[in-house]
């Protein structure tokens, strides 16, 4: 008589392998090993980083454990490719207002087809009149106070210029 056994997510036990060779072919890395990594350098727990993500106690589970092989969602999986960029260029434990700031910007990202130029030439955009407007064009203002936040010790006169430009929307 043959059993079959089941992990604990309710996947049959054979599958757990399978699924995670197709997140390494799908995505490069085994996604319960990425989930670890971030939680790591954030110093934050799976739920919270789940929250972010946008995903479900369950699906989360689910994907760490190599229950599921993929993650359906563009949406929640370009949120972790944003936050393992991020990630990789954090040393150290990264300060409270980073970590909130890193995770309020994933959980803001959206996912979106990249459309083509509309006409034969990309018109020139204006010159900003400012850093700030200068910043403003490039990063979301998440993302610019946490990096005031990174840099206020050190370099005080750049953080206020990064407040600046997150305190006020793009225009």
């Amino acid at each position: 008589m043959t059993v079959a056994t089941t992990s604990v997510t309710g996947t049959p036990a054979g599958r757990v392998p399978a699924n995670r060779d197709r997140q390494r072919e799908l995505y490069g890395v085994v996604l319960g090993d990425l989930v670890r990594s971030l939680t790591g350098a954030l110093h934050i727990s799976q739920a919270r980083l789940a929250q972010a993500l946008g995903v479900s106690p369950a699906m989360r589970s689910q994907v760490v454990s190599a229950g599921r092989g993929k993650i359906g969602d563009p949406a929640v999986l370009a949120r972790l490719r944003l936050l393992d960029q991020r990630c990789r260029g954090l040393r150290g434990r990264p300060r409270p207002e980073v970590v909130d700031g890193l995770l309020a910007e994933a959980a803001g990202a959206r996912w979106a087809w990249a459309a083509a130029p509309a006409g034969p030439a990309v018109r020139p955009q204006p010159r900003p009149q400012s850093a700030a407007d200068a910043l403003r064009g490039v990063a979301e203002p998440a993302r610019l106070a946490a990096a005031a936040a990174a840099l206020g010790p050190g370099f005080p006169e750049l953080a206020e210029v990064l407040r600046q430009a997150a305190a006020r929307p793009r225009a």
